[in-house]
């Protein structure tokens, strides 16, 4: 972990005009990203895009880690340009980065810099520009909340449009266990939706629906149907992180995982993780589908919002990631969670989070594989990593309740 020794809280210049990827850089970067997926022995097709050349728009699904070295193999040799969170930035250094075509942005953050530099990319630099509108990788294997921009956003880059529909990314490395890959093939497929001449009378809301069918998917369905046999013994380590609810008591909390195993410490039922992805339930063997179960617990939270009985406190430790110069200590803290939205009261002060400005927040099952809990709340001058070890601190349920709160919201 790098630390902000300093204690520099000077925001990140997100109005600094991106240049163009160093030319020098991408044979390094095509290299890496062949040698890194090679393993998985990935598979690109393109649909519609014969004589499409940038600048163009690609509008891509966000599963997982080896997205970030798909991404660029799809386009070559063109050079592209990606929006990317604060900690590549900090990771790799902001020069580098920035030499690698990323431009920064905080996740569930509007903010009218970072569609400018979207702008500059594709009418000034002339590149290919990707974006990754899921803003986190799949908690379950299906598709995280999409924002309902991208229409907008397709229509005003005036244009071609691109879908990058990935299969296998998450299978290869589920973000509750991202630090142990699995065996599995990845595949990719870059398609055409919108032509420059179609663009000019496309409507923004049609286009909103399209890219929102296309960037669907269900990596356990795709599994099953594909016949991809998953070997891993500890193939279900972790997964209580997003299945944090027994299905079969209902108890909240209380599920644990081990090997291929998945058990509830409440009632003792427990599921076997089959080589298909299937949880076979030990004593009756009846097979249940992971996301059906993640939604059951997304239902629950709706219904404990509905009958008013919604509301969370946490004693939490809080960094901070303003710039690229590291993580910036700054101690205990306090978060609340209700109707109005999240408060962060640290070092003194309170930061507020309101309901109305973000659908969703950034969850972090096992953040650079300490074995510990958070979620990220961002405004524009600053990313907030706040980590809390209490067993009733769920990432995915303040997920869920974050969601529907704003979407109950921007209802009114």
């Amino acid at each position: 972990m790098k630390i902000n020794k300093s204690g520099d809280m000077t925001p990140f210049d997100m109005k600094k005009r991106p240049k163009r990827p160093s030319t020098l850089l991408l044979p390094l970067m095509w290299t890496g990203a062949f040698f890194l997926t090679r393993k998985y022995g990935l598979k690109i097709t393109k649909t519609r895009m014969d004589g499409i050349k940038p600048p163009f728009l690609v509008i891509s699904a966000h599963q997982g880690e080896s997205d970030y070295y798909i991404a660029p193999l799809t386009v070559f040799p063109h050079r592209a340009s990606y929006v990317s969170d604060m900690e590549g930035f900090m990771y790799y250094g902001e020069k580098l980065y920035g030499m690698l075509g990323c431009i920064g942005k905080r996740r569930f953050v509007s903010d009218v810099s970072v569609m400018m530099n979207v702008l500059h990319i594709l009418r000034k630099n002339k590149d290919i520009l990707f974006i990754f509108p899921e803003a986190r990788h799949s908690n379950v294997g299906t598709t995280a909340l999409l924002p309902k921009n991208l229409g907008k956003l397709a229509k005003t880059a005036g244009v071609p449009v691109a879908v990058l529909k990935i299969h296998g990314s998450y299978l290869a490395s589920p973000f509750w266990d991202e630090f142990h890959p699995r065996k599995t093939k990845i595949e990719a497929e870059l398609k055409l939706i919108c032509g420059g001449d179609e663009l000019k009378n496309a409507d923004e809301n049609a286009l909103q629906k399209v890219i929102e069918e296309e960037l669907q998917y269900d990596e356990y369905k795709w599994q099953k149907e594909n016949n991809i046999r998953i070997g891993c013994e500890k193939r279900a380590e972790g997964l209580h992180l997003p299945l944090y609810q027994c299905i079969s008591c209902g108890g909240k909390n209380c599920m644990k995982s081990e090997n291929a195993a998945l058990f509830c410490e409440k009632c003792g039922e427990k599921w076997e993780m089959s080589e298909l992805g299937e949880l076979i339930h030990a004593k009756n063997g009846e097979k249940l589908h992971i996301p059906d179960w993640y939604e059951w617990e997304r239902e629950n939270v709706k219904k404990e919002i509905a009958a008013g009985k919604y509301g969370k406190c946490f004693k939490t430790e809080v960094e901070a990631l303003p710039n690229s110069k590291g993580f910036v200590k700054m101690g205990e803290g306090t978060l609340i969670h209700d109707i109005s939205g999240f408060r962060l009261n640290v070092n003194g002060k309170e930061l507020l989070f309101p309901t109305e400005k973000y659908e969703s927040v950034q969850t972090e099952y096992n953040y650079r594989n300490v074995g510990r809990r958070s979620i990220v709340l961002s405004d524009r001058d600053c990313c907030y990593y706040i980590y809390c070890d209490d067993r009733e601190f769920q990432p995915t349920e303040l997920q869920f309740a974050a969601e529907e709160l704003h979407k109950i919201h921007t209802k009114k």
